[in-house]
């Protein structure tokens, strides 16, 4: 579509639409850019990175990672399982922050759990519904299916490989040895992990790589505080997901392993940007303060002014 749009529109030595894949985007990174901006995986933004500083470029890598979702006991149920169904099959679980794996205090696992099947099966994500769309390619759906183990599966599991559509499945009983647990998901599984301290549980978030996005679901404010302070990610929300992306006043980007930079709004503008800092000044009114010799008595009038 913006082959189409701009190509047709654009001279092409002014702006054009390049189309292609990996080799293509190998020769572009030789070339000396003013900028180079990449969304994707941290494998290929490495890649990425590793060009760019060939050629000493600036970048903004936008990438992802495991983003986690906490629910603790506190929560509002009704209204986390809404949003985090929502939040995490929207476009078939492939948003860069979509939950990745649901932590939930132990009290309350089991009403969650009852609340996110009653949301699933109400919203509907059947094979071919309009509001539901299928995995983008053959090779991400295998890479996807290879993760539901049956014995694991609460609800959902079941995947058309004709379609390419795999149903929104919630894992049960997951440890974080566990292959679905290795890397980003950026599909419809949501593995779900139980904890008892949420102090403990923020401790195993920290060892991870730093995410893209996170979330909790709390009414204390003092474990909002403590997620806060403690838990590095490059944005989320309290008391839903994904949303913080509609916000263009907030800063959309990673940190860590999720990558450098932001942008959205006056920050994607300020991304592509250089404040080039220029001073001007007459030529009349000069002093001798800053100029040789130099005296103690200088030094006081300076120190005064400044």
């Amino acid at each position: 579509a913006m082959a189409g749009l701009i190509n047709t529109n654009f001279p092409s030595d002014y702006l054009y639409v390049v189309e292609g894949g990996v080799p293509e985007t190998t020769e572009m990174l030789k070339l000396p850019y003013d900028k180079i901006f990449f969304t994707g995986s941290p494998r290929v933004g490495r890649i990425v990175y590793e060009a760019a500083a060939k050629n000493l470029t600036p970048v903004t890598l936008e990438l992802g990672g495991k983003s986690p979702a906490v629910v603790t006991a506190s929560a509002d149920l009704e209204t986390a399982a809404k949003r985090i169904v929502w939040g995490k099959f929207l476009n078939g679980g492939q948003t860069c922050v979509a939950p990745d794996y649901l932590l939930v205090e132990e009290p309350v696992k089991v009403r969650l759990m009852e609340l996110l099947k009653q949301k699933l099966d109400a919203f509907n994500y059947e094979d071919g519904a309009e509001h539901y769309v299928s995995i983008i390619n053959k090779r991400n759906f295998d890479r996807i299916v290879r993760w539901i183990d049956a014995s694991k599966v609460y609800y959902g599991g079941a995947y058309n490989e004709n379609t390419l559509y795999i149903q929104p499945t919630l894992l049960d009983s997951i440890t974080w040895e566990d292959p679905v647990m290795q890397e980003e998901i950026f599909g419809p599984l949501l593995p779900v992990l139980s904890f008892t301290d949420f102090n403990g549980i923020l401790c195993e978030i920290i060892k991870r790589e730093k995410p893209l996005a996170a979330y909790l679901f709390t009414k204390n404010k003092e474990q909002k505080n403590k997620f806060l302070k403690t838990v590095s990610f490059g944005g989320g929300c309290i008391n839903d997901t994904v949303m913080h992306l509609t916000g263009d006043s907030l800063p959309f980007g990673g940190v860590g392993n999720s990558g450098m930079g932001s942008y959205h709004g006056e920050f994607g503008f300020l991304a592509f940007s250089h404040q080039k800092a220029i001073l001007e000044k007459s030529n009349w009114g000069e002093t001798n303060f800053k100029y040789p010799p130099y005296s103690k008595e200088k030094l006081k009038w300076i120190k005064r002014f400044m």
